[in-house]
């Protein structure tokens, strides 16, 4: 195990991200800034973002090296130009729409993201356009979230026991119940045959959803029940 002490200290750095050139990239959620690391050389470097207090939290690159993350704080998309080191923020559309949080490129460059507002965005990075869709449930809260093989986005609630998928075109959602009432999916992974993968924050348990059949399988947590499985 090798670590390295960032610049700046109680900034906790957020959801690293390796990026092609082999860098490590953070959001210093606590201290409004992103950051990347260079493991061959450790040398690090800090971006202070121009919003104050804006709460980066997830980030994800395109194929350009641009640096997409959430501004949960302050309900924005922003846009880190990793060559010229302009920041570019895109504001949600609607005031309901709040606590934008993890970010995942599809396979055409469309940008989908979660909201903790009970939303699913998709942010188009040609045009900065915004579309938003509200999940069928009342009180949910999308959290993790992927892109299958053919396009689709499939999230976890973490606030009830549901995973939910979003039509790529149309954004409708469509969710599907887990069994257990008390799940709380909190991170999702979705392996090559597209099965969804989620850590069950609540119980201790990996459980894995076929969208296939509907079929659940969970296997639990060497930890026990209280080992609060994450991603």
């Amino acid at each position: 195990i090798r670590e390295w002490l960032l610049p700046t200290l109680g900034q906790r750095p957020h959801d690293p991200l390796a990026t092609h050139d082999g860098s490590i990239w953070w959001t210093g959620q606590y201290a409004n800034r992103l950051g990347r690391l260079d493991p061959t050389t450790s040398a690090a470097h800090e971006y202070p973002l121009q919003t104050r207090n804006s709460g980066p939290h997830g980030l994800v690159h395109d194929a350009e090296a641009n640096i997409w993350y959430t501004a949960m704080s302050v309900n924005r998309i922003g846009r880190f130009d990793s060559t010229t080191g302009i920041v570019t923020e895109y504001p949600m559309p609607d005031p309901q729409a709040r606590g934008p949080h993890t970010p995942i490129f599809d396979q055409k460059g469309m940008l989908w993201f979660t909201l903790q507002s009970g939303m699913v965005g998709r942010l188009t990075p040609q045009t900065g356009e915004i579309k938003l869709s509200a999940t069928p449930t009342a009180n949910t809260y999308p959290y993790g979230i992927q892109v299958n093989s053919k396009g689709v986005p499939w999230y976890v609630d973490f606030r009830g026991n549901r995973i939910g998928s979003v039509d790529p075109v149309s954004m409708v959602i469509r969710e599907y119940p887990l069994p257990d009432p008390a799940a709380r999916p909190r991170r999702i992974a979705i392996t090559p045959d597209d099965a969804v993968w989620y850590t069950d924050y609540a119980r201790g348990y990996l459980g894995r959803f076929d969208p296939a059949t509907g079929q659940v399988r969970e296997w639990l947590s060497p930890g026990g029940k209280q080992s609060l499985p994450y991603g």
